[in-house]
C-alpha cells in the first residue's frame, strides 16, 4: 500500500509577507598582495528591501551582472549576507524548536541560525537552480538524487523513500520508472523537471527559482512554467522566480521587483510595471520585448555604455550614467524607493505626483 503524501490544498494567497527582507548587502572583498589584504569590495547586493507575501511570485529581474542571483542565494543563505535581516514567517515553519526562536512578531530571523536550525530551515525553503545539469549529479540515480533530501532529514527510508519519489517524479510529469535512469539520459526540460521534483522532497513553503528556464528551449520553457505555476496553484508554494527575460516573467508574476546594480529600481505588480512602468530603466527594458503584432508601432530604446563596475558604482542614482533623461540632482543625491501609486515603488528623481514627464513617457514601451 502506497505511503506517498496526499497532495494538501493550495492555501489562499495572503497580504501577509511570508519573507521580509530588510537593508540586505553582499559585499564580496577584493584581495590583493602577498598578505590578501582587501584592497576594495563587489557591491553585488547593496541594501535591499522587500516583502514576499504567502503564496505569490515575486519575479525579480534586470541585466547580468545587477545582483538577481545573489540575492536569492543570501536569501537561503548559501552565500553569507554581509549585513541585513531576512525574516520568515514562524506560523509556517515545520520545525516547532525554530517556531519557538521566533521573536515577538512572529518572524525568525534567518541570518543568525547555527548549523542545525539552518538544516532545518531547509524543509521550508529551497532552490531550483539555472542549469538542469550541473545542478544534479551524475553519478547519482534520478531515484538517489530525489531521494537524498528525505534521508539526510529522516523523514522516509527504504520501501517509503521509493514510494515517496515515486509519488514526486508523478507529481512533475515523469514516469516513476526513471528513477533508476541517470540525470545524461534525460532531455534538459526533464533534468529540469528532476530539480524540481528535487526541490519539492521535503514539502518547502518557498522556492528561489534562479532563472529555471533560460537555458531551455523555447517549448521547453513552456512547459517547466506551466508546471510551476500548476504546483504551486496545488501545493500553495511560494516563488522567488529569478530571470532576465521579462515576458517569462510577466507570464509567471504576480509582483515584479526591478534590479540594477545591486538595488531595486522599480516595484510592482506584474500587469502595471508591463503597462505603465515609471523608472526609466524598466522603461527601456520593456522596450527590447519582442511584439506579436508586427503592425504595432514601437520604439525601441538602446542604452548607452555597459553596467558600470560594482567596485565603484556611480553617486546618486547608479542608472544616471546611463540614463538619457538624467539630471544634475541624479548626480549629487540617492533616489529612495517611493511608493508613489499603492502598491508601486520607484526610485528616480524626474517622477512627480506619481508619473514621469511627458518627454520620458513618449520613449516608453508604447511610445514612439
Amino acid at each position: 500500500m502506497s505511503t506517498a503524501p496526499e497532495t494538501p490544498a493550495a492555501a489562499p494567497r495572503s497580504e501577509r509577507a511570508l519573507l521580509k527582507i530588510r537593508g540586505l548587502k553582499k559585499w564580496f572583498p577584493i584581495r590583493k598582495g602577498l598578505f590578501s589584504r582587501v584592497v576594495g569590495h563587489v557591491q553585488a547586493v547593496d541594501g535591499i528591501d522587500l516583502d514576499i507575501r504567502s503564496g505569490e511570485t515575486l519575479g525579480l529581474v534586470g541585466e547580468s551582472g545587477s545582483g538577481k542571483t545573489t540575492v536569492g542565494r543570501c536569501l537561503l543563505r548559501l552565500i553569507e549576507p554581509t549585513e541585513g535581516r531576512v525574516e520568515f514567517d514562524s506560523s509556517q515553519l515545520e520545525s516547532a524548536e525554530l517556531r519557538e526562536a521566533a521573536g515577538s512578531d512572529g518572524y525568525l530571523d534567518v541570518l543568525p541560525l547555527g548549523r542545525s536550525h539552518l538544516r532545518a530551515l531547509r524543509r521550508d525553503m529551497q532552490i531550483v537552480f539555472q542549469d538542469p545539469f550541473a545542478s544534479l549529479n551524475p553519478r547519482m540515480t534520478v531515484g538517489a538524487i530525489i531521494g537524498e533530501p528525505l534521508t539526510i532529514h529522516r523523514l522516509a527510508k527504504g520501501k517509503e523513500r521509493e514510494e515517496r519519489v515515486a509519488h514526486l517524479l508523478e507529481t512533475v510529469g515523469l514516469d516513476p520508472r526513471y528513477s533508476k535512469r541517470y540525470p545524461h539520459e534525460f532531455s534538459g526540460g526533464q533534468r529540469q523537471r528532476i530539480g524540481v521534483a528535487r526541490a519539492l522532497a521535503l514539502e518547502p513553503k518557498f522556492i528561489v527559482a534562479d532563472e529555471p528556464v533560460s537555458a531551455l528551449d523555447v517549448s521547453v520553457q513552456a512547459q517547466v512554467v506551466n508546471l510551476l505555476q500548476d504546483l504551486q496553484e496545488r501545493l500553495g508554494l511560494t516563488y522567488l522566480f529569478i530571470a532576465h527575460d521579462l515576458a517569462v516573467v510577466e507570464h509567471i508574476s504576480d509582483r515584479v521587483a526591478v534590479m540594477y546594480l545591486g538595488r531595486v529600481a522599480e516595484l510592482a505588480s506584474s500587469a502595471e510595471l508591463n503597462g505603465d512602468p515609471l523608472h526609466p530603466y524598466s522603461i527601456a527594458l520593456l522596450s527590447a520585448v519582442p511584439v506579436a503584432d508586427p503592425t504595432a508601432e514601437k520604439k525601441r530604446i538602446i542604452l548607452k555604455g555597459d553596467i558600470p563596475t560594482p567596485i565603484n558604482p556611480p553617486s546618486g542614482c547608479r542608472f544616471r550614467t546611463r540614463c538619457p533623461h538624467a539630471i544634475e540632482r541624479c548626480a549629487a543625491e540617492e533616489p529612495p524607493l517611493v511608493e508613489h501609486r499603492p502598491g508601486h515603488w520607484a526610485a528616480c528623481h524626474l517622477i512627480e505626483n506619481g508619473e514621469l514627464p511627458p518627454e520620458v513617457k513618449a520613449t516608453g514601451p508604447s511610445g514612439g
